[in-house]
């Protein structure tokens, strides 16, 4: 698998979690010992459970947004990933970092948005 395709494989993983906010979904997509940063200098949620109980405390509604991205640059330690989600009311641009481990869950995420104006 060649790392554009196994970071194509976690977006749309991300995409499908945040869609049905399903706990087992969610965990699948992050290493054991994952970090999750929610903006780039904050405390990350650090582990897998960690982080399927943060998600779900900050859960979008199903079909209350939609997601569009594309990859900047992908490589075997560090992808980054440029995304627009728009709500009814305000659309964000979104930075993630991504670094995918071996069997292809994520070690470390980091995303960054802001509101479009």
């Amino acid at each position: 698998m060649t790392d554009l395709e196994a970071v194509t494989g976690w977006v749309e993983g991300y995409v499908r979690a945040w869609t049905g906010n399903d706990p087992a979904g969610i965990g699948e997509l992050f290493a054991e010992d994952a970090a999750y940063y929610t903006a780039p200098f904050a405390e990350p949620w650090r582990g897998r459970d960690a982080i399927v109980a943060e998600w779900l405390a900050h859960q979008d509604a199903p079909g209350d947004w939609s997601f569009t991205w594309f990859p900047v640059t992908v490589g075997p330690d560090l992808s980054v990933v440029q995304g627009v989600t728009a709500y009814a009311t305000v659309t964000y641009s979104n930075l993630w970092l991504i670094r995918l481990d071996t069997v292809g869950r994520c070690r470390e995420f980091t995303e960054w948005w802001m509101e479009q104006t």
